[in-house]
């Protein structure tokens, strides 16, 4: 197994457990307790777990209940859309990025690169994007909601107006012929305002979210520059997305 498989294995398994110890995870990945170790040494300074004296845990930002539940759903595809997203973006960029499981997997991707400036209103995307120090990062402040480690309300709306980046990547609830959508009312709206900032717009989205029905219109289609899923649409949203001039990016190993 290599490396980056191998932790990316921990981190699946410290979201499907919440705690292992430097033993269970060396059994179950059947290799040293040393190279379990310095994997959890270099997860932990990537803030992808926390790492306590005989193993580790998840990190204070995941948070916990039904978000906890999105950081498992369709891992494998997500972790695979976070790393072709990734490869999208070079030095100089600019970013919002918003508050998702998608977009944690993503800045975990896209902090192993620099000369980025990122605007997010998650904590954890923070976090994630100042190791190392190679990258200028914006957290965005207002009312915090501890399990999805965000922050939501007026003040980041007023925020998000003085800021001006190349592009939005945003993760979505559901992604429907008419346009992107989402489930909670707090997260559409600073979805929608970073939109209206932003030259460009990256969703990134799995297939399921492309039979869900939500709630909280995002954009029109046309306002979306380009997608990044595990499959290919097919019928009314695949012709949506044509009509739209949208861009189509399918993740290598996903689909």
């Amino acid at each position: 197994m290599r490396v980056t498989d191998r932790r990316d294995r921990i981190v699946e398994l410290l979201l499907e457990h919440q705690r292992l110890s430097v033993e269970e995870l060396a059994q179950r990945l059947e290799t040293s307790q040393e190279t379990i170790r310095r994997d959890l040494t270099a997860l932990h300074e990537q803030n992808r777990l926390r790492k306590y004296h005989g193993g580790a845990a998840l990190p204070d930002s995941v948070g916990e209940g039904a978000f906890r539940l999105r950081m498992v759903e369709q891992l494998e595809a997500k972790r695979a859309i976070a790393r072709r997203a990734a490869g999208l973006f070079a030095p100089g960029d600019t970013l919002f990025i918003d508050t998702g499981s998608t977009t944690i997997a993503f800045a975990g991707e896209l902090a192993q690169r620099t000369g980025l400036t990122v605007i997010t209103n998650a904590v954890g995307i923070a976090q994630l994007m100042t190791r190392g120090g190679g990258n200028q990062v914006f957290l965005l402040g207002g009312e915090h909601r501890h399990e999805a480690g965000e922050n939501v309300g007026p003040m980041v709306l007023r925020q998000i107006a003085e800021f001006r980046p190349a592009h939005a990547v945003l993760t979505v609830g559901a992604l429907l012929p008419q346009g992107p959508a989402d489930f909670d009312v707090a997260e559409a709206e600073i979805a929608r305002a970073m939109i209206a900032q932003a030259e460009s717009v990256t969703l990134l989205a799995d297939s399921t979210k492309f039979s869900r029905q939500a709630l909280f219109p995002l954009c029109e289609m046309s306002r979306v520059t380009r997608l990044v899923t595990d499959k290919a649409p097919v019928g009314s949203l695949a012709a949506a997305l044509d009509a739209a001039g949208v861009e189509l990016v399918l993740a290598p190993g996903a689909h």
